[in-house]
């Protein structure tokens, strides 16, 4: 019985997933897959293009699937959906390739969080490293390659250098050369992005062992193609720039030209920018009157000039926005219209929706298209053959559902920027329908009173042991840190939080900004969010918030 009733809901989820890319695929925004897909096996560099073993151009179309770097240790949105349904949607989508983060705290923890074990039945009680293991085999079965991104050291924020006190270079490259040896009869993974987003101090070939990401990242690749000589290694910018310009974070590659990455294996270098609209950060050219039309040759100058006079492959590794505004509109056609005449690889940042500067692919139910953005993307994506993949198979036993998320920052961001703020899970329980979302504003203040922070109550999921809510909060003035409490009868612990330190007195809930949700600029807005423990959820509470 048990049994029949597994089928019956993968055969829902499939259902699910095709009926979610159908408005698109009748809106002309993608085409259905054909009915058989493979990875296209290991890949190599012939000048600025990137080939198959047969030497046919192949151009990677990826997108980014995180959680796997912060203190989830999981992807997420596995709280909601099954790992099959995320990848059914990436595939239909076009992408080719899964840009999979991963931090080198989960690669050793002994187990991940926020898995809703009914919807994935045997991965909540995995290691991190068989949960990755997991994930690459499945997005093989989709048609998927993998790349494997170090994101982070630890869990909890973006390292300015490849190695920090925790966590030293020998591990970094430990680390690398043990998934070069756990995935190396698996063509299923194709690179291996080094590190994400070198900055601050990092510098390219300034002759300081202790910042120069380009010998670094020499000391890292050979240590990967010993291991397994067929990986592409992909190596990232950084943000200051030896002219003295400097860009987003990875984002400076222009010092390649003088000083390229040179390996004891050839043509396997491919390097791998980051780039972001005015919303992420208002760099100078935003300003510049000739916006968009000044876009390309700035591109060119930063990084676009590899792939423009054949030097060596360009990875686009991030690029993402909400697409809420005109400037990002026409930031995101302009990049578009670049990668497609230039032919150039790409990862999307990211399919997540919780993704705090980007937004996702998918709305907050990991499952509603954003079609806008498809559309928008339509000219890069095509979508390619994708097989019926095998079911996983079903475990002996459904564990308990695990619903205990712990969502991070995400860190993007620029040269003398705060970092890129914030990834924030929105966790689901499964067996509770999730409640209607009234979101519950701060109470208006008095006449002539404006209030420096506002707060607005998004309630997420509740089921009978807890409840888990977002909120916004935006602040009308420049703060250096803000208080929200509300009451929440029933209340019997706060389970975890993200963006914020909260404690239960009584029956009030008292949260505090922390971190990157913690000083807020002018008209900034974040969102931040709890899980609690308690017999009932507060559905329109009163909010009382103070700033500092």
């Amino acid at each position: 019985m048990r049994e029949r009733w597994s089928r019956l809901r993968r055969a829902r989820m499939r259902v699910a997933a095709v009926v979610a890319v159908a408005g698109l695929l009748l809106a002309g925004a993608v085409t259905a897959p054909p009915a058989s897909a493979a990875v296209p096996g290991w890949l190599s560099t012939s000048g600025s293009t990137i080939v198959t073993s047969t030497g046919a151009p192949y151009t990677i179309k990826a997108v980014a699937w995180f959680g796997m770097e912060t203190s989830n240790c999981a992807p997420h949105g596995l709280w909601s959906i099954s790992l099959d349904e995320g990848l059914t949607s990436i595939a239909a989508m076009g992408f080719t390739t899964l840009r999979l983060p991963f931090s080198n705290e989960c690669l050793a923890a002994p187990q991940s969080t926020s898995i809703n074990a009914a919807a994935n039945p045997g991965l909540a009680g995995l290691t991190p490293l068989r949960l990755l293991d997991t994930v690459i085999a499945r997005a093989k079965a989709h048609g998927l390659s993998v790349i494997l991104d170090r994101h982070r050291p630890d869990s909890g924020a973006q390292s300015q250098l490849w190695y920090t006190s925790q966590y030293s270079e020998k591990r970094w490259i430990d680390d690398w050369t043990m998934l070069a040896g756990r995935y190396k009869d698996d063509p299923t993974v194709i690179g291996v992005d080094l590190h994400n987003e070198p900055h601050g101090p990092a510098c390219w070939n300034c002759g300081d062992p202790a910042r120069d990401w380009r010998a670094a990242a020499t000391r890292a690749g050979n240590a990967v193609l010993a291991v397994n000589p067929r990986l592409l290694i992909i190596v990232e910018g950084v943000e200051q720039q030896n002219d003295g310009t400097s860009t987003w974070w990875g984002g400076g590659l222009k010092d390649v030209r003088s000083a390229p990455v040179t390996l004891s294996v050839k043509n396997r270098v491919v390097y791998s920018p980051h780039d972001y609209p005015v919303s992420v950060y208002a760099q100078k050219w935003f300003s510049d009157p000739r916006y968009p039309a000044n876009l390309a040759a700035l591109w060119d100058a930063n990084w676009g000039y590899l792939a423009k006079e054949n030097i060596a492959p360009v990875l686009l590794g991030e690029f993402g926005t909400k697409l809420e505004t005109a400037s990002d509109r026409a930031w995101l056609a302009a990049l578009v219209d670049y990668i497609a005449q230039r032919k150039i690889s790409y990862a999307y940042w990211s399919f997540n929706p919780n993704s705090g500067d980007t937004g996702g692919l998918v709305a907050d139910d990991w499952r509603t298209l954003q079609t806008a953005k498809l559309t928008a993307l339509k000219p890069i994506l095509t979508p390619v053959p994708q097989p019926t993949p095998p079911a996983t198979p079903k475990p002996t036993a459904t564990p308990k559902p695990t619903v205990t998320p712990k969502p991070t920052a995400t860190p993007k961001a620029t040269a003398t920027a705060t970092p890129k703020p914030t990834a924030t899970a929105t966790p689901k329980p499964t067996a509770t329908p999730k409640p209607t979302a009234t979101a519950t504003p701060t109470p208006k203040p008095p006449a002539g009173s404006a209030p420096a922070v506002v707060a607005t109550w998004i309630p997420q999921s509740a089921w009978g042991e807890g409840y888990v809510s977002e909120l916004t909060v935006t602040a009308t003035t420049a703060v250096a840190g803000w208080t929200v409490s509300w009451e929440s009868p029933g209340a019997t612990a706060v389970t975890n939080a993200w963006g914020m330190t909260c404690a239960l007195r009584s029956s009030t809930v008292t949260c505090r900004g922390e971190g990157w949700a913690g000083p807020l600029a002018s008209g900034q807005t974040v969102r931040v969010g709890l899980q609690m423990a308690a017999t009932a959820a507060p559905a329109a509470p009163r909010l009382s918030v103070s700033a500092k």
